[in-house]
């Protein structure tokens, strides 16, 4: 009977840590999406460079 409760305690043990370790991924899940959306609401129509723009064309006199 003493090794049937601790396998029943180590059982519900594992549950909660793999519950918890879902929770943590799901987590990192969301803060990593809200990031990626973010980024993607920030950079629209934004150019990225610091370089002067440079002319295709010489200009006419």
């Amino acid at each position: 009977m003493y090794e049937y409760e601790l396998h029943q305690i180590r059982s519900a043990e594992l549950r909660r840590q793999a519950a918890n370790e879902r929770l943590a991924r799901e987590a990192v899940r969301g803060a990593r999406a809200a990031r990626r959306e973010q980024a993607r609401l920030d950079t629209e129509g934004e150019v990225h460079t610091k370089r002067p723009h440079k002319h295709l064309f010489a200009r006419a006199s």
